[in-house]
This record gives C-alpha cells, structure tokens and sequence, in this order.
C-alpha cells in the first residue's frame, strides 16, 4: 500500500455507511500492520501532512489521525516496541507502549497539519496536556512534521524541558526504521525518549525556549546513542525536504484547479457556496437552539 492507496481507503471508509467509525478504523489498522518494514517508510514520510483534499473537521481527517496512530504504532512494533493505538477520541495519548526487553512504558501523540496552515500556536502541539495524560508511564513522546516544529523561540521546549516531553517527528521515526534500529538488551531506546531531561542538564533557563535545543543538541545526542554519524542525519532530513516540496507543489496544484472550478460557477452556485463555505445556516441554527431552550 503506497500514500495514495491509504487516502483513498480513508476516503472510502468515511463514506462507507455501512461501517461505524469503529469498525473503519479496525479496518484500516487490520491492512496497515499487514505492512512489511519497507513499506512503511514511506508512509512515515507523508503521513504528517494532511492533504488539502480531506476537509477540515472532516470524517475522513478523524479517520486520517487515526491512521497516523496506526502507523505510529506499527512502527514502535518494528522497532521493538508493544505499541496499543487508544480507541477514545480526547483527553488520552494516542498511542501507549511498552518496551519488552527494558520494562518502561511510555505515551505517544500523533500530530499532522496542513500545508497551508502556518498560524500555529502552543495549544497545537498539547505539550501540557501529555503531563496529565503520562500517568504512571516512564516517558511521554510527542511526535510531528519536523519542519512545522516553531522554527525560533517557543514554550513548547521549555515546556517539554520542564515536563520531560520528548519533541521528535515523522522524519526521525523514518530515519530509525532507515538505519534498522531496533530495541535489544544492548540498545535501549528510552535514552531517546527521555531526551528532554537529559537536554536540561545542560541548557539554562534563559535558553530553554529555544529550538536549537532539540533541532540540534537533540539530534547530535539521538546520534551519538545510535552511534550514527550526525552528518548522515542531516542529509535524511534534507531528502526529506525535498519530498516536503514535491507535495507541497501538488495541494499547490489541487487549490489552483479549486480556483479555477469556481471561476465557472454562475451566480446561483456561488452564492450557495459561499453560504456553505461560510458556515452560516450552522451558524443561524446554532443561535435558534440556544434561544429555544429561553423559551422553553
């Protein structure tokens, strides 16, 4: 199954009425952990961006999100690792795993944006929230597109350096499965889970913010537990970009289409949709059943 086959069975599922959310998302993690290693490589790779084409708020970007758990937790499996995807929607990690061998367990969540949204904020990224949800685990994961980490000062590190949140993304798990790594009793990888602490040892208050913490102090230690040379990473992760690009031009090229599908509309068809693009019977409907309930 290639990147393109995944949508399009989201896609399927979140019309299929036959099927409950439930039993879609059984579905779609019953064919994804049917995946050999090489096959998920490059799924990691692209699971991050959620494509322009899946509407926002949308069955199929719920069902998206869980597919990226899925695949999260496939790949804790090939890395050594019992991984559990959380059937709940809110208020819990997405994933839960613990390592055979070593005994610690940890939490995970599973973050993809879009493209097109650039205004991103603290409350995006949960850091906060997985302190509540950790619980009796030993580690706490958060894991997103690695270029849509804020790219200059933001609480999100320090939060992460204060609460042990280990910052990592899609781009990291891949380049793990790349380089074959896999838990034994002589590699242990909660010395990468457990990053943030091991970061706070050296970085001081008034630098906690900053993304070199973890986009550079981060990777070189990641490298030197694997005992991988850093430059190796930074060329993955280079390679990575060009694939970011590629698919950027591509939901570059789905809106430009948009565009240009409107453009033919008569008065009528443009008036209904901008009536339905702007929310605004949901709107009228909203209002009409709060004041029902005063007149009641």
């Amino acid at each position: 199954m290639n990147y393109n086959e995944l949508k399009r069975l989201i896609k399927s599922e979140a019309r299929n009425d036959d099927n409950s959310f439930g039993e879609s998302v059984d579905l779609i993690q019953e064919k994804l952990y049917r995946l050999k290693k090489d096959k998920l490589k490059p799924l990691i790779t692209e699971i991050g961006t959620i494509p322009e084409d899946i509407d926002h708020d949308s069955s199929e970007e719920k069902l998206y999100a869980k597919a990226a758990d899925i695949l999260l937790a496939k790949t804790f499996h090939e890395l050594g690792i019992n991984a559990t995807v959380n059937k709940e929607r809110a208020n819990c990690a997405d994933v839960t795993g613990k390592s055979p061998i070593h005994g610690y367990s940890f939490i995970c969540d599973a973050k993809a944006f879009r493209l097109s949204r650039t205004a991103k904020n603290q409350k995006d990224f949960k850091v906060n929230s997985m302190l509540a949800w950790r619980g009796e685990h030993n580690y706490a994961i958060l894991v997103c597109p690695f270029f849509q980490y804020p790219k200059s000062n933001s609480q999100i590190y320090g939060q992460a350096l204060d609460g042990n949140i280990c910052l990592i993304s899609w781009e990291h798990i891949s380049f793990l499965l790349d380089r074959g790594i896999e838990e034994s009793k002589s590699v242990n990888l909660s010395n990468i889970w457990n990053i943030s602490e091991r970061l706070g040892e050296s970085v001081t208050i008034k630098d906690k913010n900053k993304n070199i913490n973890f986009h550079e102090k981060g990777n070189k230690l990641i490298c030197s537990d694997l005992s991988i040379d850093y430059e190796i990473m930074i060329l993955y992760f280079s390679n990575c970009k060009i694939s970011i690009v590629n698919r950027g031009e591509d939901e570059i090229k789905f809106w430009e289409k948009h565009i240009e599908d409107i453009k033919t509309y008569d008065r009528e068809k443009a008036l209904r949709e901008l009536i339905i693009a702007l929310k605004l019977k949901e709107k009228v409907n909203t209002i009409s059943r709060f004041i029902n309930t005063l007149r009641d």
